[in-house]
């Protein structure tokens, strides 16, 4: 377990200022966002930021991806809102607890390694239709505490206020980097504020975030089977969901830095965090892609941002809470929807006439369920079954034989492409059993036989030529598939196989 918790690469260099900075912007950020998802989930807003300060913390320290943040998340607010509303907190708080220790077993167990399975348009959809979700969050703010939209002199100043926000954040980087664009940004609009005395909405509009330390606190539910029964399915999709968008964030994030992250410590981490979460008084969370872009974006790349963002927004929940809830919602809102615009894979438009149509139809399938279900687990699960049942398909079309017949009066067939359970039918469909000669050749040189469908499909195939009498001979069988014969219930003798050319022998990876 040693890996998992090693702190710190020393060899890595830290621009402190920038990590500092970078840092501060990100608390700013965090706390509009994690009162937010408290309120979907139902619970205080004090229980959102705790859960932000405790998962950004430990993440940062014991994460696999420096540079990232965690926190209170919406999609662990909407797969717990329906436990807090029918148990109450203290559910919430075991659950989180278990559906850390899920995370960390799924580390231990190196699940993190199944990211590997989500292909490119897969996570183009997800990041587009997470930035839709970023920017229509926003949308929230024109309104007023009603929900109706802001009128007249209020919406005018609000969305002048949200627009010099983004031209600063736009502008900035291109006259200096020497400060965060975003930091300069809230800055500049809160003293705008302040100065002029504009009444706009603030932090403070939305909910208090004063409060202590995060006071450690044990769940007060019975320890039973009853009480597993109930928080345990939301335990498991709370760690899916988190893992999913961790190591999705982490893939991202790893492709923006271009560095390499590390998804199984990172699934610990979460699962330490979440852990502590619930055990200090936090509705738990994962990583969060708009508060890590914004702390990428601003130059950081070490542990240290994070660390300090999670330490700030502790100081104002404890000593600043005043102060931050006079913060303006416009430069928050502004902030958020440059980091939509940021999220956005515009690239994607461009490679539209160059990508399959099948890898465009999966990205935009799950741009539209994540944008629309605003359930992200489900939007790549989905764009994950779409795309293996296409790679399926497709290879399915592949399998080919090439047929001769030797100057022995033997008949071959060589197999091209794999034979699995989609490729069966064709591949069955390529032998002529009763015209052809009393002995058949099948050589799997440039094939590969990979499940039980492909199995008994040679199992068949040779039954069918037994019963007419003729003789099959298997070559060029992998060793995997030789033994596979072996140990299957087949009426093929892999010991009188005769292949005394064998050469192939190469597992795929």
């Amino acid at each position: 377990m040693k890996k998992y918790f090693k702190l710190f690469d020393l060899s890595q260099k830290v621009d402190y200022k920038t990590e500092v900075l970078s840092g501060l912007t990100v608390a700013l950020a965090l706390i509009p966002e994690a009162v937010a998802f408290a309120l979907i989930a139902g619970l205080s807003p004090l229980t959102g930021l705790y859960a932000a300060f405790m998962m950004g913390l430990v993440t940062s320290i014991l994460g696999g991806r420096p540079g990232m943040i965690s926190g209170a998340t919406g999609a662990v607010a909407i797969v717990i809102a329906a436990l807090a509303h029918s148990h109450g907190v203290e559910y919430i708080f075991a659950t989180v607890i278990l559906a850390g220790a899920i995370q960390i077993l799924a580390g231990v167990l190196k699940l993190g390694k199944l990211m590997r399975l989500v292909p490119h348009p897969v996570i183009f959809g997800f990041v587009n239709g997470l930035a839709i979700i970023i920017f229509m969050s926003q949308i929230d703010q024109f309104k007023d505490g009603t929900g109706h939209w802001l009128a007249g002199e209020a919406m005018y100043m609000f969305t002048g206020l949200v627009a010099l926000t983004m031209f600063i954040i736009w502008g900035l980087p291109k006259l200096t980097k020497i400060v965060p664009a975003s930091l300069v940004a809230i800055l500049t609009i809160f003293g705008v504020v302040m100065a002029l005395g504009l009444n706009t909405k603030t932090v403070g509009d939305i909910a208090s975030i004063q409060g202590s330390f995060p006071p450690f606190h044990i769940p007060l539910v019975p320890f039973t089977i009853d009480t597993l029964v109930v928080i345990f399915p939301y335990a498991a999709i709370m760690a899916g969901v988190g893992l999913i968008e961790s190591l999705l964030t982490l893939n991202i994030i790893d492709e923006i830095t271009e560095t390499r992250g590390q998804g199984n410590r990172e699934a610990v981490a979460q699962g330490t965090a979440n852990i502590l979460s619930g055990l200090f008084s936090g509705m738990g969370g994962c990583a969060m892609i708009g508060q890590s872009l914004i702390n990428i974006s601003a130059g950081a790349r070490a542990r240290l941002s994070g660390i300090v963002a999670s330490v700030m927004l502790l100081v104002f929940i404890m000593f600043g809470a005043s102060l931050i809830e006079q913060m303006p919602m416009a430069a928050l809102t502004g902030l958020m929807i440059m980091v939509a615009i940021g999220t956005f894979e515009w690239g994607s438009f461009r490679v539209l006439t160059k990508m399959p149509k099948s890898d465009i139809f999966v990205m935009v399938l799950v741009t539209l369920v994540t944008a629309i279900v605003h359930n992200l687990a489900l939007a790549v699960i989905v764009g994950v079954i779409i795309a293996a049942l296409v790679f399926a398909w497709d290879n399915a079309k592949r399998i080919r034989a090439r047929k001769y017949v030797d100057e022995n009066g033997v008949k071959h067939y060589e197999i091209y492409g794999p034979l699995f359970f989609g490729s069966v039918t064709v591949f069955n469909q390529k032998f002529d059993v009763l015209n052809d000669p009393e002995e058949v050749i099948i050589d799997f040189e440039e094939s590969r036989v990979v499940d039980m469908s492909a199995i008994e499909a040679l199992n068949k195939i040779t039954e069918r030529y037994l019963k007419v009498g003729k003789k099959v001979h298997l070559k060029h069988l992998s060793k995997d598939c030789r033994k596979l014969l072996k140990n299957a219930d087949t009426i093929i003798d892999v010991n009188v196989l005769e292949d005394p050319t064998y050469k192939l022998a190469i597992n795929a990876v």
